[in-house]
Order: C-alpha cells, then structure tokens, then sequence
C-alpha cells in the first residue's frame, strides 16, 4: 500500500508540472491547428493579409480602369488633330501651279524682246559685253559671274568682258547705262548693245537652248585659245608709268599722275580687248 501511495504521488507531481511548464507543453505537446475556435483578434495571420494585401479583382479593375481613361484621353486628342491636320479638299476653280521646269516669261522677256530693249550700251554692237567682278568677297557673286563667263566661253565666242574691280571707270559706265542706279548687282550682260540680264537670265536662256541661237550670229575662235599678251587677264601693266601710276615731268621738274593707265596702274590688253 506504501508503494501505491508513492506511486499516485509521483504521478500527481509530473502532471501538475506538466501543466504549469509552459516549455513542455509547446515542444513536447502536439501541434494545435489554427481552428474557428480561436479570437480571430488574436490570429495576426489573418489581420495582415486582410489590411495591407487588397484583394486581386479590386487591383485589376482599378488598373483597367486607369488605363481605359487613358486610351479614352489619348483618342480624343488624335481625333481632335486629325480633323484640324486634315486639309480641305481642293476647289475645281484652283488653278494647277506650273512645275519647276516651266520657265517664267520674265525669264524669257529679255531675249523675246530684245530689239526693244530700253537698256543700251554705246558702242557695242557688234560684241557681248559681261561686267563681272574677279573679286571673291561674296562667293554667291563670284560664283553668278564665273557660271556665266563659262557658259559664253563654251560656245568659242568672244566675250568683252569687263572687270569692275580691275577699272572703276567700268563701275560708272554700268551704273550710266542703268540709269544712274547706286548699286547694281552682278554680272550684267549686253548684247549687241542691248541689256539682256543677270545670271538667273543667262542661265535659263541657255538651258532652253534660247542662247545658242542669237550667238549664231557671233565669230567662233579656235578650241582653247588664249591670248599671249594677257592670258585673258584683259589687263597688263602700264606700258608708260610700268604700273607705277606716276611720271616725272621734267619741264615742270615734278611728279605727275600717269594719264593711260588706271588707279591700279593697269590698261587693257590692246591685242584681247580692244
């Protein structure tokens, strides 16, 4: 009976410590499952996913209907510059523009009226006469009176061709024969004593093939010629003063201006340009 007592004793103790030992219970214990019984206060599972993960459908619709707002948004303002772009539809009483290759009659006036030309050039009819300028300070310039020289120099005939910046007695002929004009653009080009034009003229007349036949009329000179005296310079030194603009007088014992040559000096080429 001592034994039994002993017995019921020691197993009253291992279960009162077993209830009140905490560990024992949580390791050795088995694994209770959350279940419906528990405070769903207390199961913080559930609290967080339920406030901060929002549910799926929610976050689709809305982001659908973002981005139906936008496409919304967008197709208004295409519509909107697709009726402002768009250009009215053309009148039948629109004239068609003529194209680049049509040339214009002012273009063409010129030469169709060239035995009325108002604009003459004493002196000069039997020759072409082209006042350019040798000068390179505004290359647009340069390049209207190299084009032209060109062209006349590729039908072979001769060209009197006067350099303003060379004389500027030249500079005073052209601005008399204009009309007393201040500034005159160049090249200008006589023919047979009757102005003609500028470059824009001279190059639409020769790309018509207008050109060609008034210079029928006109010498041809050998292929490549060049003048010996001047090499088609047009100017040499001054065979009196040598191109020092000054003579020595002796009656007068004193220096004087040199009156054949220019105020650079130079005359014209007597075999090329007279």
């Amino acid at each position: 009976m001592a034994g039994l007592e002993k017995n019921a004793e020691v197993s009253g103790k291992t279960t009162k410590s077993s209830f009140f030992s905490r560990s024992f219970t949580t390791h050795y214990g088995r694994p209770v499952a959350a279940s419906s019984s528990l405070n769903p206060s207390l199961n913080r599972t559930t609290s967080i996913t339920k406030y901060y993960t929002p549910p799926a459908e929610s976050v689709g619709s809305s982001l659908k209907g973002k981005v139906k707002d936008l496409c919304r948004l967008f197709e208004g303002s295409k519509s909107v510059k697709s009726i402002t772009d768009t250009p009215p539809p053309p009148s039948h009483q629109e004239k068609k523009k003529p194209g680049k290759s049509v040339l214009s009659e002012s273009r063409l006036s010129p030469f169709l009226s060239l035995s009325n030309s108002v604009t003459r050039l004493p002196g000069t009819e039997d020759r072409i006469v082209v006042f350019f300028t040798s000068l390179r300070g505004i290359r647009r310039t340069y390049e209207d009176c190299y084009s032209v020289r060109m062209i006349f120099r590729g039908f072979r005939v001769w060209i009197d061709e006067r350099d303003v910046s060379m004389d500027s007695a030249y500079r005073k002929e052209l601005q008399i024969a204009m009309g007393e004009k201040s500034s005159v653009s160049l090249p200008q080009v006589f023919i047979m004593g009757k102005y003609v034009g500028g470059a824009d003229v001279i190059k639409s007349l020769f790309e018509i093939g207008e050109l060609a036949k008034i210079l029928k009329t006109f010498p041809v000179r050998e292929p490549g010629f060049v003048c010996r005296c001047c090499g088609d310079v047009r100017f040499i030194p001054c065979l009196n003063c040598s191109g020092s603009k000054k003579l020595f007088d002796e009656d007068e014992d004193r220096i004087k201006r040199c009156p054949d040559c220019n105020e650079n000096g130079l005359i014209r080429c007597p075999d090329c340009s007279s």
